[in-house]
């Protein structure tokens, strides 16, 4: 029975009944395992129900969050330390998680909502990528070209040949994720991301904490240091920000589609392009990818040499099951489906995914 929410500074969530319900029994879960807020109680009315927690950065147990650490990082390198410091919190706390909760057990037994829910036949990414609906601009006319019409075309991504097959990859991760496959899992947050964690480290926000594989944690973080926290997310979803970061500073540099050629003749596309990262991102993505290729990955069950290849189909999950590709700039649907084509690869993915390059002009987002 949760108490009513007391009398002192709190952060109050307004939500529906099932959302409530599965926010209480999520902190609850987080709670045995993880630095979380204290839940200070939940109340009803007008047919909402809001629960409260203890507002971490009011009572002075945190002082930022990871999105806005990273942002200032990015323009004075002299916080960096701050960012690998969080970040070998987060691991030690996933470490911690498994070692107090960790177990093999089959997908079904984890929180449905990041993967099986969305990688289901019929589910969200089917619904979205394999339709006639979607296309991409041909690089000369502009004219719009139906995705579904370059499945198997030879796909060329910064000079390394790769292929283009969209239905491929949903069944290959469908078939990796499905109900029965055993991974290892722990009770943990469910949803590592830079509006999620506080400094010093606090996990926030349990709408799918719960039993997590810890891949699928590794995936989720990794690409938000990548990609969702640097570019997606602020180009596409600003208000997340707006709302959960105080500073959301501006990303510092952005991905950039350098050159696009299609063939339809010869059955080919080539994309050039460049990602850059500013120096706290780089830091974060180094540290976590250091981590996870020694004990994380370990306590994972990953073998060090090969990690991004053992977790490729998460984290196809992840880049295509939460950005709608329909509002999704040509430019940067085709990012996208280069770092997803990336992941087709075993024998590459692990050299190709997380190849950046450093920002040029760190003031350049805040003129």
């Amino acid at each position: 029975m949760i108490a009513p929410v007391r009398e002192r500074t709190a952060f109050r969530k307004v939500l529906n009944r099932e959302s409530a319900d599965a926010e209480v029994r999520g902190w609850q879960a987080a709670s045995h395992a993880l630095p979380v807020p204290e839940l200070l109680g939940r109340a009803e009315a007008g047919g909402k129900h809001l629960v409260a927690y203890e507002d971490v950065f009011a009572s002075g147990r945190c002082t930022l969050l990871l999105g806005d650490l990273i942002g200032a990082a990015d323009r004075n390198p002299a916080l960096v330390p701050q960012v690998t410091a969080l970040i070998d919190a987060v691991c030690d706390s996933l470490l911690k998680a498994v070692d107090s909760t960790g177990s093999p057990a089959p997908l079904s037994a984890c929180v449905p909502g990041l993967y099986l829910d969305r990688i289901r036949e019929g589910g969200l990414i089917e619904q979205r990528y394999l339709n006639d609906h979607l296309t991409i601009p041909h690089p000369r006319t502009g004219r719009p070209v139906p995705l579904r019409d370059l499945t198997g075309y030879a796909f060329t991504v910064n000079g390394v040949r790769l292929r283009m097959d969209l239905p491929a990859a949903v069944r290959d991760a469908r078939d990796a994720l499905a109900p029965h496959r055993r991974w290892i899992t722990a009770l943990t947050q469910g949803d590592p991301t830079e509006p999620n964690i506080a400094a010093p480290l606090c996990w926030l926000d349990f709408q799918y904490a719960g039993r997590n594989t810890i891949p699928g944690e590794i995936a989720v973080l990794l690409w938000y240091l990548l990609a969702m926290g640097g570019w997606l997310v602020p180009r596409y979803q600003p208000t997340v920000y707006a709302r959960t970061l105080p500073q959301h500073l501006p990303p510092v540099a952005t991905p950039r589609l350098e050159r696009f050629t299609l063939n339809p003749s010869e059955r080919r596309i080539g994309v050039r392009y460049s990602w850059p990262l500013g120096d706290g991102r780089t830091a974060a993505l180094q540290r976590l990818l250091q981590r996870v290729r020694s004990d994380l990955g370990h306590a994972a069950g990953l073998h060090p040499e090969r990690a991004l290849c053992l977790i490729r189909h998460f984290l196809a999950v992840r880049i295509l099951g939460v950005i709608d590709p329909a509002r999704m700039t040509g430019p940067d649907l085709l990012l996208l489906l280069a770092k997803l084509a990336e992941l087709q690869h075993p024998d590459k993915v692990d050299r190709l995914f997380t190849r950046t390059s450093a920002a040029t002009d760190t003031r350049r987002s805040d003129q």
